[in-house]
């Protein structure tokens, strides 16, 4: 009989992960390599929000970019016209994002499956127009610029790539910590019970709505932040980068990588940040590897890449077990029909 897995012990598995990866700097990667690295890290925090509503909750958003592109334009805007840096435009980034998640989540909860799917679809293509249209304010079509520098203890981070990078890899790790938090609370426990059987949940007085705009709410927080990081390390943004296909590639990350186990994420974020650089090809293969991808998890791997691996090593370990038993089962019998 299997032994209860502790909730310390499905944290360990993606500290070691995060270690390693705050150790590649040691290896003189070369900067396209930590540029693609860094976008990945930035994703996977809102990946790690995405997996709280997704993996916990079961509610699919698809304008989730949009989330990140709040925190952004408050980072940018922020610094543009009150001077506002990096480290105070983090919490507020989080927070306006957050507000925002739970303005579209009142509304759009109210319905449920595909209709919230297209209505979080549409607020992300709505915050694009805005955005597009917002003249000076918000920079229209061509974006903003942010130039002030990101300083930790009075050291610029942006006289290099290896000193963002790690920082990102820092914020990597709290998402995943405060992901696992979540998970292993009696929220986490409530949000599941919605996912697997809402009108039992309801049944049993648990406020169903509430509890589904506090998990839009706590994933928006995720998103903000993300904005930030990519504001910060892009200095660049523009309306198209947050409409609706990018929420439409961070669902599928956290499709392809699953969303219920913490090293669904990093794993999704990674693949489908460096697999087309691995296979050298152009965007429009990417998409079509993408799609495949997502077709080949949704029929052999229902719970994502990281859970079907799990399953697979389980069901191997029990093969070579009972093979092992079968086998020590005949050289008994052997033994005592010698005798």
């Amino acid at each position: 009989m299997n032994k209860p897995i502790s909730p310390f012990q499905s944290l360990l598995p993606a500290l070691v992960v995060l270690v390693i990866f705050a150790l590649v700097p040691l290896a003189s990667p070369s900067n396209r390599m930590l540029s693609l690295a860094i976008s990945a890290g930035i994703n996977i925090v809102a990946l790690y929000g995405l997996s709280v509503l997704f993996g916990q909750t079961g509610i699919l958003s698809m304008g989730h970019a949009a989330l990140v592109g709040v925190g952004a334009y408050v980072a940018a805007i922020f610094a543009r016209d009150y001077g506002i840096g990096f480290w105070v435009a983090l919490p507020l980034g989080g927070v306006l994002a957050a507000i925002a998640a739970a303005i579209i989540g009142v509304p759009s909860l109210r319905v449920s499956g595909h209709h919230f799917v297209i209505m979080t679809f549409a607020f992300g293509q709505l915050l694009a127009i805005v955005l597009t249209n917002g003249g000076d304010y918000t920079g229209a079509a061509t974006g903003l610029d942010l130039q002030m520098p990101v300083a930790f203890f009075g050291r610029s981070l942006d006289s290099e790539l290896t000193g963002y990078y790690l920082l990102v890899v820092a914020f990597v790790t709290i998402s995943a910590v405060a992901s696992w938090a979540i998970i292993n609370s009696p929220y986490g426990r409530t949000l599941r019970a919605i996912r697997e059987n809402e009108k039992l949940a309801m049944s049993l007085g648990i406020n169903v709505g509430r509890h589904k705009i506090g998990a839009f709410v706590v994933s928006g927080i995720f998103a903000g932040v993300s904005g930030v990081l990519l504001a910060y390390f892009l200095r660049h943004i523009s309306p198209s980068q947050f409409a609706s296909f990018p929420s439409i590639y961070l669902a599928l990350m956290v499709m392809i990588g699953g969303a219920r186990l913490l090293l669904g994420p990093i794993a999704g974020g990674v693949l489908v940040a460096f697999l087309p650089e691995v296979l050298n090809l152009d965007p429009v293969e990417s998409r079509i590897l993408y799609g495949v991808c997502l077709i080949a998890v949704i029929l052999l791997l229902p719970n994502g890449l990281i859970a079907g691996l799990i399953d697979g090593w389980r069901a191997l370990f029990k093969a070579s077990h009972r093979s092992n038993g079968d086998k020590d089962a005949r050289s008994a019998a052997a033994t005592e029909a010698g005798r």
